[in-house]
């Protein structure tokens, strides 16, 4: 897919890895679709970042779990570009508990309704309206070997690479489907005590920084003949 003036759509990109794709997308001369859940001032700042690439951009406030929010976002999408060549589902939070005993139903339910409805839904709505292209799934690490955080989050990006080979088979030819999974990646989520943790296991020394993931996006969209699969980006922590 040749990126210069295609519509993107970016779920969480108001920081990290969202902002990192948005970022390069807008490198590459995409229009780019900003969205973001609670910080409206890190969002204007990924929207100016994308600008300044001469880009056309929107910043649209929703909670991916709730459908009417996304169905409204999703609307002002079409109505400002008139249509969405590309969705990255990378909205995601982590959960504050890692002990599988001690997660109640309120935090499955908001890890899984963020991860993983949450990216369904996303994507139910911009089918509406998308006949031809490509969708992007953020999964992780953990949705294949398990982890070392909230047993909730590992369940929801197994989920999600399982929903990324189910649509990946129901949309192709037309739309293509596939997932990056990182490894620990350096944002304000982990750290200096996780990251000097987490670099003695990687094989390259260091975790990888956004930038790395959306290179692995930019990838998958850039290529037309990879649908139904998962990018690894770990660092070597997991080969299979």
């Amino acid at each position: 897919m040749e990126l210069k003036g295609k519509v993107a759509l970016v779920t969480g990109a108001s920081r990290g890895i969202g902002r990192a794709i948005a970022v390069a997308l807008a490198k590459k001369g995409c229009n780019v679709i900003i969205n973001y859940a609670k910080d409206e001032e890190n969002a204007k700042k990924t929207e100016e970042m994308c600008r300044a690439y001469g880009v056309e951009t929107l910043v649209v406030r929703a909670d991916v779990s709730n459908r009417e929010e996304v169905r409204e976002m999703v609307e002002k999408a079409i109505q400002k570009f008139g249509r969405i060549d590309i969705l990255i589902n990378n909205a995601g939070i982590l959960g504050k508990t890692i002990n599988p005993i001690e997660i109640s139903d309120e935090e499955w339910d908001k890890v899984l309704g963020v991860n993983l409805k949450g990216a369904f839904i996303v994507t139910q709505e911009v089918l509406k309206y998308m006949k031809k292209g490509k969708i992007v799934n953020i999964a992780s690490i953990a949705g294949k070997d398990g982890g070392t955080v909230g047993t909730h989050y590992a369940a929801s990006k197994g989920g999600l690479i399982a929903l990324t080979f189910n649509l990946a088979r129901h949309l192709a030819p037309n739309i293509l489907v596939n997932a990056v999974a990182p490894g620990p990646v350096a944002t304000d989520m982990i750290n200096e005590e996780m990251r000097e943790r987490l670099r003695k296991l990687s094989l390259t020394g260091e975790i990888a920084k956004p930038e790395d993931i959306a290179h692995a996006v930019i990838f998958l969209l850039e290529n037309d003949h990879i649908t139904g699969e998962v990018v690894d980006v770990n660092g070597g922590r997991l080969m299979d």
